[in-house]
């Protein structure tokens, strides 16, 4: 049994998260607790767009769709990037933007 890494959170992604309807929130908790245990997400894809290694949650709820977009390559934490309501089939130009800027700050707050 691994020990569970930790959950960060990058800007807003957590206040994001929390808007998120009651059911939608916890499912998003569920996959990230799996995440954080060394499984994979029930749902999820590669968003190489934003980069390397970059994850994306789909959680399908009746309130909508909802995105959690996440790194866990790294050794001491999971870190949450973005989490928004998808509003369109395409992600928006502004959601990737945001979670590419985020996971390049991080980039290079890890590697001083």
């Amino acid at each position: 049994m691994i020990d569970p890494r930790p959950v960060e959170f990058r800007g807003s992604a957590l206040d994001d998260l929390r808007t998120f309807p009651l059911a939608a929130r916890r499912e998003a908790g569920h996959q990230l607790d799996q995440v954080q245990n060394g499984q994979e997400a029930d749902d999820w894809k590669p968003m190489n767009t934003v980069g390397q290694g970059v994850k994306e949650i789909r959680i399908r709820d009746a309130a909508g769709a909802f995105r959690v977009i996440y790194i866990a390559k790294f050794a001491d934490a999971i870190y949450v990037l973005h989490c928004f309501q998808k509003k369109a089939e395409k992600t928006s130009k502004v959601d990737l933007n945001l979670a590419a800027k985020r996971y390049r700050d991080l980039l290079k707050e890890l590697n001083q």
